[in-house]
């Protein structure tokens, strides 16, 4: 089976978020989902008052089309600032089946 699309992953601090979908967008992407977690890493904890709180993320999960992967990635990492220390993560996953736009099937299309 054809891999036609990839799912664009992007890790932020709260708060952070239309940095990464404006870059997204004007890179070519139609929009994207912002889902909202909170982190795990010991060097992110900060006390307060003795107790231990985990950062808050941002996370945004862009859909596109192979061909559109690596404008989308670049705007994103360009506009978060991703290569700077601490500022976030974004990586790429293939997307082997896609159902949902406009209720066709991908190779109806």
């Amino acid at each position: 089976m054809e891999n036609n699309y990839e799912l664009i992953v992007s890790i932020v601090n709260r708060g952070f978020s239309d940095e990464v979908v404006d870059g997204a967008k004007q890179s070519g992407a139609k929009g994207g989902t912002i889902i909202y977690g909170r982190g795990t890493s010991n060097y992110e904890k900060v006390n307060f008052f003795g107790i231990s709180i985990e950062p808050e993320k941002e996370i945004i999960l862009t859909l596109t089309k192979n061909e559109q992967k690596n404008e989308i990635m670049k705007g994103i990492c360009e506009k978060a600032r991703i290569d700077e220390r601490g500022k976030g993560i974004c990586f790429t996953l293939p997307v082997t089946q896609v159902r949902g736009f406009g209720g066709k099937k991908d190779d109806q299309k």
